[in-house]
């Protein structure tokens, strides 16, 4: 039943990103920005989380050159695949979004055919035929949603700036599809390397964190070359300061506990020398 109701936040979740995202960019902000902040927010409430994971963590397992390589595969895709989509978002709407999302489960079936981590058995099960119908059904759904829009079903009376911004169906509906197909492809590309990452390293909070870090760097970085957005400056500066501040106070430590030590084995040395003279 838990898994239900987390696969339930989860899509609820995703549509109020996906809506705020849409009402966002149609306002002005940048696709790169809104990746920026939304990825810097997420590190900020993971990283406590993460942290107390990490230390009450018995069996922490070691990090070793392939998980740290996980890990910024991991963040690329991740990075790429929120940037495509919210491009889609700008050409088309959240309402397609939300369609072609459903696009992640069967294309992360068939990429796990292809790593050969699921194999294609329908006698021996009926799940296996499950998966390759739905698998077929949703990227005939997609491309139908895609190519033809339709009328819009429901008109509200509501002429509000915002709800013209959210509703609004721009002329290059099916190039937003197209940006939103390539979007699931990499979101499922994601998952499967994610699956890789968990067996070295089986820590998903950490690695959740180190994904929208990963994606906060990418992304502030990208901004810069190509926007030149100032605030996304600050912020970097921000993170700076702080990462300094945790490094002077951990080598304060440091020095502290030495220098608890030090009279003692200067005592120790003292004692020595004249009963050596």
């Amino acid at each position: 039943m838990k898994e239900y109701i987390g696969m339930v936040l989860v899509q609820t979740a995703q549509v109020l990103l996906l809506t705020v995202s849409k009402v966002a960019i149609a306002d002005g902000m940048s696709n790169y920005s809104f990746v920026f902040y939304s990825n810097a927010l997420a590190s900020l409430v993971l990283l406590p989380l993460s942290l107390i994971f990490f230390h009450r963590s018995v069996n922490r397992p070691a990090i070793s050159f392939i998980v740290v390589f996980g890990f910024f595969v991991v963040g690329i895709l991740g990075f790429l695949s929120q940037i495509i989509g919210y491009i889609g978002i700008s050409y088309s709407s959240a309402t397609l979004a939300t369609i072609l999302f459903n696009l992640i489960p069967g294309f992360t079936f068939i990429l796990a055919i292809i790593c050969r981590m699921e194999t294609i058995q329908f006698g021996s099960s009926s799940t296996q035929a499950a998966k390759f119908i739905g698998t077929v059904v949703s990227v005939a759904g997609a491309i139908m949603v895609t190519l033809y829009k339709g009328p819009p079903i429901l008109s509200s009376p509501i002429k509000s700036e915002m709800l013209k911004n959210l509703i609004k169906q721009p002329s290059n509906w099916v190039l937003g599809g197209i940006f939103l197909a390539i979007d699931a492809v990499f979101a499922s590309m994601s998952i499967i390397a994610q699956a890789f990452v968990l067996k070295k390293y089986p820590a998903e909070m950490i690695l959740v964190n180190a994904y929208c870090v990963i994606c906060t760097i990418l992304s502030g970085l990208t901004s810069l070359v190509v926007e030149d957005d100032l605030s996304i400056v600050v912020i970097i500066g921000f993170y700076s300061v702080m990462w300094g501040k945790a490094k002077e106070q951990k080598i304060m430590a440091v020095s502290k506990t030495e220098d608890e030590h030090a009279p003692l084995l200067q005592d120790v040395e003292g004692q020595m020398t004249p009963s050596s003279s």
